[in-house]
């Protein structure tokens, strides 16, 4: 079974890197996320926010197909725009 050791966001790539017991790294391209969501401005500060302090729980929202459920969650919040 696999096992993530790290996650990180990479700056240089736009992209969360997710490392695996195995050697193994998975990438998640932000830019493509933020495109398949058409994410306002208010959400992609939220978003950003966690690239730089969680990007583990950036990762599982992605993974899990929980993003747009998160994100449409920010607007009852009112952070979205």
């Amino acid at each position: 079974m696999l096992k993530l050791i790290h996650a990180f966001y990479n700056m240089d790539t736009n992209a969360v890197e997710l490392t695996y017991n195995d050697g193994s790294v998975l990438k998640i391209d932000c830019e493509e996320v933020e495109n398949h969501y058409d994410v306002t401005s208010g959400q992609m500060a939220d978003l950003d926010w966690l690239l730089y302090n969680a990007p583990m729980e950036y990762a599982s929202l992605v993974l899990s197909g929980e993003m747009e459920s998160y994100l449409n969650g920010l607007a009852l919040h009112g952070m979205n725009d």
